[in-house]
């Protein structure tokens, strides 16, 4: 196949044309998000051309620890973004929420890269590096309206998890429908969204894939695992950080403490 089309760096800015219709609509109806638009966008490209400056250098040296401590930060980076875009207190949710991410990632990593493609070498860089990004990425969202709902709505209908309490229910007991209520409110856009995926829409790692040179069908095989996998992680990933903070978001007395939302 044809080697993929590469894009010039005048022709990469030039494509920042296409900003000007999402700025000049924000801006018509005085949204006031012009400014923040401008700003995540110059932002994202700082980001990204530097990421790719030095993947270059990583995937060329290839080493499992580097890879690994590579992975280590952009964990790092995910746990604070997310604390940041709920309505909880970072110092007492950074750790349950790293420790989860990086646990959910861990598993399904081995399992993927380990058992289905069956890598040598489960921290090659040009597998593990993407790969855990891309399971990380697709988490993001649904962590953050997990934790907000399951904790927002157990303040906000106290009354009603304190009555299961009342009528003999244990506190896991209590809690079970606040779970099962943010398990759907962060999973049903991805439920829905997975269910017509390959009918709307060709997925980012798929399109990237079939650019690359791949033939389409070994990118719908890859496709189809990572479906599976970041659904996986992340359904994971929600219920780890979730039961790892109840133990700091609650007192001796199974009461949810006032103190763990940010002012």
């Amino acid at each position: 196949m044809d080697k993929v089309v590469d894009i010039n760096y005048f022709e990469l800015f030039a494509g920042y044309a296409l900003m000007l219709i999402p700025v000049l609509i924000l801006w018509y109806y005085k949204t006031g998000l012009v400014k923040d638009t401008i700003v995540s966008t110059i932002r994202m490209t700082i980001q990204l051309l530097l990421v790719g400056v030095y993947l270059e250098y990583i995937f060329k040296l290839n080493n499992a620890a580097i890879n690994i401590v590579w992975v280590v930060i952009m964990s790092l980076i995910a746990s604070y973004t997310i604390i940041r875009r709920t309505g909880l207190k970072f110092r007492l949710f950074f750790i349950p929420v790293l420790f989860s991410g990086i646990i959910s990632i861990a598993v399904t990593d081995a399992y993927f890269l380990g058992y289905v493609i069956k890598l040598n070498n489960i921290f090659d860089a040009r597998y593990f590096i993407p790969i855990t990004g891309m399971l990380m990425g697709n988490t993001l969202r649904t962590i953050i309206i997990a934790l907000d709902a399951y904790y927002i709505r157990i303040d906000e209908e106290e009354n009603y998890y304190r009555w299961h309490l009342a009528n003999g229910a244990t506190h896991n007991e209590a809690l079970h429908p606040f779970m099962r209520d943010a398990l759907k409110k962060a999973f049903n856009p991805t439920i829905a969204t997975t269910a017509v995926m390959g009918l709307i829409s060709l997925p980012g790692m798929m399109t990237g894939q079939i650019l690359g040179g791949s033939e389409p069908s070994v990118a719908v095989k890859y496709q189809i695992m990572l479906i599976i996998t970041i659904f996986s992680s992340a359904i994971m990933n929600v219920v780890l950080t979730i039961l790892f903070s109840n133990r700091i978001a609650f007192d001796a007395y199974d009461n949810l403490k006032k103190d763990i939302f940010r002012k």
